[in-house]
Order: C-alpha cells, then structure tokens, then sequence
C-alpha cells in the first residue's frame, strides 16, 4: 500500500505542475516539470521506484524489476493520480490550457506518436540505467539524471509531439479536458498512450539486451 501512496502523489504532482506550468507561458516552465520529477524521484525513489509513469513502469517490469500484478497496480494509481493532477490544474488555473494536449500545428499524428516513443525510450531507458542496474547501485544522481532527461526532452519534442512521454500526463489530461474544459484533446488520447508506451517497452528490451547479466 505504502508504495501505491507514493505512485499516486508523485503523479498527481507531476502532472499538476505540468498543467501549471503550461499555463503559465513561463519560459522556465520545462525546468519546472523536470524539477517537480526530480523531486518527486528522490522522495518516493526508496518507497516506490518512483516511476510516475505507466511506461516506465512497462519497462521495469520488461526489465524484470516489478510482477505483472504490482505492474497493474501501479498502472491504476498513476492514471487515477494523473487525471486527479489534471483536473486540479484546471481548477487551480481557471485556465482550459491546463489540461489539453495536442500535437504541434502542423504535425501528423504518426510523427507525433514517434516523438512520444523517443522521448519515452529516453526517460526509461535512463530510469532503468541509474535506478535499477546493479552498476549504479547506491548512487545519489538518479533523481538528477531523470528529471534532467524530461527537461531535455520537453525542450527538444515538446512543441512536436506535446510533450507528454507518459500515458499518466497524456491520458490524464485528456480525460480531464472531456470532463472540465473544452475537449478539443479528445481525439488525441491514443498517441499519448501507443508512443510512450512502445518507448517503454523497447528501453526495458534493450535494457535486458545489453545487461543479460543483471536480473
């Protein structure tokens, strides 16, 4: 139970901030998200793994990590934090912006969908590299390594794909926006879950690939 806690408020907060940040029009608002994760990393990380992500949960459990029901368990906490962090953005902001999400103009949706693996392969495979191999055990840099990897990825594809690399963020948002504010992300939710979640995948793969020893 303790660590279903932990998964649920560390998306919630993650995915509140993210709906703040937006918002915000601030140009620091990347730095923000990649901060509140990184928090959020080192508070829950000796509790939960921190994950946050039902993506990266995919990929420790590929990686062999978490069992097939811890990984439900957490994939059910985390959508039900992150549309909970949604919605209180919106209520917070007053601002529909808070909870919408779309590809950028003129972007198609197959690109979009590339964006989103990639940025999702780039924070899972960083995930499983600092927090769960056996080579890094122990080490003090995890939180900084993956909210520095949100923050680099928002920066270079969030204009591209929107930005989300977690189905938690894409899917909870998008809920959001059907219940609270305009619904104009309704017809977006699949990529936010098929990109992130094929990055996931193919992190935790390559992961076992080039660690066939770590188990």
């Amino acid at each position: 139970m303790k660590k279903l806690i932990v998964e649920f408020i560390g998306t919630f907060l993650l995915v509140f901030t993210i709906g703040c940040a937006v918002v915000s029009k601030n140009p620091n608002a990347e730095l923000a998200i990649g901060a509140v994760l990184m928090v959020m990393v080192f508070a829950g990380g000796h509790i939960s793994g921190a994950h946050y992500n039902p993506a990266v949960s995919l990929a420790v459990f590929i990686r062999g990590k978490i069992g097939s029901g811890e990984l439900i368990q957490y994939w059910i906490v985390q959508l039900v934090g992150g549309l909970l962090g949604a919605i209180m953005s919106h209520v917070i902001t007053a601002k529909d912006g808070a909870v919408e999400m779309a590809p950028g103009a003129d972007v198609t949706p197959m690109i979009a969908v590339l964006a989103e693996a990639l940025g999702t392969f780039a924070l899972a495979y960083v995930v499983l590299n600092v927090a769960t191999s056996k080579g890094t055990a122990g080490n003090s840099f995890y939180g900084l390594a993956i909210g520095f990897t949100v923050f680099a990825m928002a920066v270079s594809l969030g204009g591209i794909s929107g930005g989300a690399f977690n189905p938690a963020v894409g899917l909870g948002r998008t809920i959001a926006d059907t219940i609270v504010a305009t619904g104009k992300s309704t017809a977006n939710w699949w990529i936010y879950i098929v990109g992130p979640l094929i990055g996931g995948a193919l992190a935790g793969i390559v992961f076992r690939m080039l660690n066939p020893e770590d188990r």
